[in-house]
This record gives C-alpha cells, structure tokens and sequence, in this order.
C-alpha cells in the first residue's frame, strides 16, 4: 500500500506531521503500507513558520497512483486555488486510482479545486468553510467527515484523528487502537476553546484578525 503525502512550500507542518507520526507506524503493525513524501519538485520543502526544512525526494510524477493521498493545509492555499497550482492538478488526476483520498484543514480546498467535494459534506479549518461552500460542498463543524473514499478533517489538530480513522478503516479498530497507544494519544486540552462555537466571541473575534491579517500579507507578498 503506498500512502502519498502531498506537500508544497508553506504548508501547515502539523497537518502532515501528525498523520505521517499515524501512518508510518502501520508497518511495525504488521500492515504493508510505505509513506512517501512527495512535492511538485525534489528538495527542501519549508513550513509556512520558515523554520522547518523538508527534504523531498519524491515528486507528483514519481507517485501517479497512490492507494492513499493525505493533502495538507496552510494559509497559501487560497493562492495555491488563484495559481491553480500542481498539487491541484495531482490530486485530480490520482484520485480515480485510490482507495482513498483525504486531506487535513484547508487542504480541503485543494480537494474541492481539484473538483472532488462537489455535493458532499466536508470540512476544513472554520476560517476556510465559506471557500469550502463555494465549491458546491456542504461545510461542517464535525471532526472528521468521511464521505465514500473521501475522508476530510478539521483544523490541524483533526489529522491525528483522521489518520487514526482511516488506519481503523484499512486495518482495523485494533491496530488503530494500537498506535494511538503507541503515540499516546489521550487529549485533554486545558481549555475548550477548539471551535468558534465553543470559544469565548472575544477570543474568536481576536484570533480571525490575526489569522486574516498573516493571510492577506501572505498572499499579497507571493
């Protein structure tokens, strides 16, 4: 089985990282799986902080026909949508031949771009749902949506869930179970602030500013 996470320059690290901490360990488990790490080009890779260096070896073309695509999020990808970027065109043209296709936060709207999430439920980071909609999907607050052989997940955080989902659904509940042990896996967030529907409106209202103004220098200086 060949898991292939699709990453690009600025990518949110966490939204493939978590998953990736998942999905790697399936081989330890007894399962036949292989992760790759794929990009439009071979090379360094740099999270959306500037301060992570991924070292790519692999490109969109080396990996055609994953049985899995994991697709991350991060601010650019509203320019990555304006750009029409290659990830974009990946994704369309290796989800026919995949077991399934899933994505993290607002790679979501990658999926959508790439036409996949028209009709269907989904979700992505709560800053991104009314992009999400205008792709024709129906955006939700839930966790993790899966939706035939898409599976998509909230923000950042969501990936471990949706990683730990889709190792249930490709291996079972034990081995799923297994590696969330493994990983130890157990939170208890010191406050339930996860959601704008659990977050104080001051703090909401505080963090949609600072998350608008970083995306608007981000896309205005690339």
């Amino acid at each position: 089985m060949k898991i292939a996470v699709g990453v690009f320059p600025q990518f949110t690290a966490l939204d493939a990282i978590g998953p990736y901490e998942v999905l790697a360990k399936l081989p330890n488990a007894g399962v036949d799986a292989e992760v790759l790490l794929c990009a439009a080009r071979q090379g360094d890779v740099i999270d959306e902080n500037g301060l992570l260096h991924f070292n790519v070896a692999h490109t969109f073309d080396d990996v055609p026909e994953p049985d899995i695509i994991l697709v991350p999020g991060g601010l650019i990808t509203r320019k990555l949508i304006r750009d029409s970027d290659p990830i974009i065109d990946w994704i369309r043209a290796a989800h026919p031949h995949t077991t399934y296709t899933t994505s993290v936060c607002t790679g979501a709207l990658l999926l959508a771009a790439a036409g996949l999430l028209d009709g269907l439920r989904a979700t992505t980071h709560w800053r991104a749902y009314d992009v999400l909609s205008s792709y024709g999907a129906e955006p939700t607050e839930q966790r993790v949506v899966h939706e035939g052989k898409i599976l998509t997940a909230a923000g950042v955080s969501a990936g471990i869930d949706l990683a730990l989902t889709l190792v249930g659904h490709i291996a079972g509940p034990e081995i799923a179970q297994g590696i969330q042990l493994a990983i130890e896996y157990d939170p208890r967030p010191p406050f339930d602030a996860g959601t704008p529907s659990k977050a104080p409106a001051e703090i909401s209202q505080r963090v949609e500013a600072v998350m608008a103004a970083a995306e608007d220098r981000l896309l205005r200086t690339t």
